[in-house]
């Protein structure tokens, strides 16, 4: 076998130097791959970085190599407009980039539509059910463009090669804005509205679920002996968690067999405000309804005071000084004792 060959294809000369391990296409060093090869390079960049990633960075890559390839070749064959429609036809197709042909050319504008047929990205997507669109080689083709002629150009996928079409149409043209720039701009905002999202509904659910231990919290009913039940009351009571004490206490009374209910205003600090003396005289109604008496315990010198002089809708429970002294009242009444 010889060490070193060389052929021409379509113009563009292949040079290969096999002791050294070098494959010179058109003077350049390059490095050939299977399609399915390639394949498996994508596959594993789209499995860890996600579909709409994974485009974005095979458009970045793509474009960028191509304004590479567009320089090398401006400098090294003088590629103009007059010329570039033969000259993309011969370096890419000895490559096995497919068919590449621009079939219309705005000079005033310096646009090109270009047809694009078998490229290799379309034999690699081709090899599994995903029916990935191409986007690596059309954003390459803009940079070689790029390149080529100084200035920026972006493109246009107005037609994609399938199974109805034998080919990719694509337009170019020159373009102000830096268009891989602002996509990755995009996709960095997009995922960064998307994290937000998802830690807004993270903290609405962590709400959800301490509002709910809260109200656990806030209204726990405790069966000390048989048709006795105390209800601390603590803190400061807002309508949300005046209706959730309420609500809560009158559905398990019934479960308990409640006959005395002792609420406890310890834990209130001599803080009673007008809603909270409400709830107790509208829980103290309610339970009466259903068979239940309702005494007040843990009253305080201070909290006898206001209850006296401006809780008076208090006055009409039995006020008790402690929560061992509600105990042996409702015994007591109860024709019970602890022995």
């Amino acid at each position: 076998m010889e060490a070193k060959k060389t052929i021409k294809a379509g113009g563009v000369e292949l040079k290969w130097d096999l002791e050294a391990g070098k494959v010179l296409f058109d003077g350049g060093d390059v490095v050939f791959f299977w399609v399915s090869a390639m394949k498996t390079f994508f596959d594993t960049i789209r499995e860890i970085s996600g579909t709409e990633a994974t485009n974005l960075v095979l458009e970045a890559t793509g474009f960028r190599q191509g304004i590479v390839v567009g320089e090398g070749y401006k400098k090294i064959a003088g590629v103009d407009q007059t010329n570039v429609i033969q000259w993309l036809s011969n370096t890419y197709s000895p490559a096995g980039w497919g068919k590449a042909e621009i079939k219309k050319i705005n000079a005033e504008k310096g646009a090109f539509t270009l047809h694009i047929q078998d490229d290799w990205e379309f034999k690699m997507n081709s090899l599994d059910n995903k029916k990935s669109e191409g986007i690596f080689v059309p954003a390459h083709y803009a940079g070689v463009f790029t390149g080529l002629f100084g200035q920026t150009y972006w493109y246009n996928i107005l037609q994609h090669q399938n199974e109805a079409n034998a080919y990719s149409i694509v337009e170019y043209f020159p373009s102000d804005v830096a268009s891989i720039e602002k996509n990755i701009s995009e996709l960095t905002k997009r995922q960064e509205r998307e994290q937000i999202k998802e830690l807004e509904l993270l903290v609405d659910e962590k709400t959800k679920a301490l509002l709910e231990l809260v109200r656990e919290l806030s209204s726990p009913l405790i069966p000390v002996l048989e048709g006795i039940t105390v209800v601390p009351l603590i803190g400061t009571y807002d309508e949300q968690r005046a209706k959730d004490l309420f609500e809560n206490t009158l559905n398990k009374l019934p479960e308990h067999r409640t006959k005395y209910l002792l609420l406890d205003l310890t834990g209130l600090q001599n803080n009673i405000t007008s809603l909270t003396a409400d709830l107790i005289e509208k829980l103290g109604s309610a339970a009466k309804l259903l068979g239940t008496e309702v005494i007040l315990v843990g009253i305080s010198a201070e909290l006898a005071i206001k209850i006296t002089n401006s809780l008076t809708n208090l006055s009409k429970f039995e006020c008790l000084q402690s929560l061992q002294h509600g105990i042996y009242y409702a015994l007591g009444k109860s024709g019970k004792r602890i022995v």
